[in-house]
């Protein structure tokens, strides 16, 4: 057994990367993509700073994303009233009509990846991972003495 859990949430992520290109190719929006629309789901008309906060996903790569689903017809933009300078984004009503298909793919991996395994252990692993990732957001790093590296 596989005791990396870098290891094993980065072939994880790898994978999951391909199967949602290719679920959600008939949205055409990819897996890159989809953290965007989902965030934006949950927070409809957020500062595109924000977003990228939110998500810990570079400024760069958010308005590349951005860019990519405004001209899917996903999202527009509008400068925020009190900053010019800032967009705030906003989900189309043709991504509201996509909704409930983004989220049954969604649910499809999530479903795969947790069939013939025991409830309570599923959700024990929803615990464990969110803690790690709370230990992250709270800047949680390990520190090692130079002799245990």
């Amino acid at each position: 057994m596989n005791k990396s859990v870098g290891r094993l949430v980065s072939v994880l992520y790898r994978k999951n990367q391909v199967y949602l290109d290719i679920a959600l190719s008939a949205y055409n929006i990819t897996a890159s993509e989809v953290a965007f629309i989902t965030a934006l789901y949950r927070k409809d008309g957020i500062n595109q700073e924000l977003l990228s906060q939110t998500l810990n996903i570079d400024k760069a790569a958010t308005a590349k994303a951005i860019k990519s689903l405004e001209t899917k017809g996903y999202v527009y933009r509008t400068k925020n009233a009190s900053d010019r300078r800032a967009n705030m984004i906003f989900i189309s009503e043709y991504a509201r009509s996509q909704k409930r298909g983004i989220y049954k793919e969604l649910g499809k991996w999530t479903d795969f990846l947790t069939r013939d395994i025991e409830a309570d252990k599923v959700e024990t692993m929803f615990e464990v991972l969110n803690r790690m990732v709370e230990h992250l957001e709270k800047g949680f790093l390990p520190v090692w003495d130079d002799d245990e590296i």
